[in-house]
């Protein structure tokens, strides 16, 4: 991983993690590992967000707020990572209005 952003302690805990068929078979395809995206997530790495998105998730870790990421996975599709803001559970889906 590139960003430099991404520590070796995760920022916070992920809970049960759940993965929509459509993501896991997404993910497959692309040789992309769920652990991967939950590594890069948990570290402060949120992908393709923009820069108050960013700035969101670094508030709502200090707020205890839910928490997203994006990443892409082909040139047109993106695996949606999202936390509770209990952290007890994480989801990856495709779109982000199947949450």
């Amino acid at each position: 991983m590139t960003n430099q952003n991404v520590q070796k302690n995760p920022l916070f805990e992920v809970g049960q993690t759940v993965i929509t068929p459509t993501a896991l078979e997404a993910l497959q395809q692309a040789g992309i590992s769920i652990a991967s995206l939950l590594y890069r997530h948990q570290s402060g790495d949120w992908g393709n967000l923009n820069a108050e998105d960013k700035a969101e998730n670094i508030e709502a870790l200090r707020l205890g707020s839910r928490l997203y990421s994006s990443y892409p996975i082909t040139e047109t599709t993106w695996i949606w990572v999202i936390t509770e803001s209990d952290r007890s559970g994480t989801l990856l889906l495709l779109h982000p209005e199947d949450y």
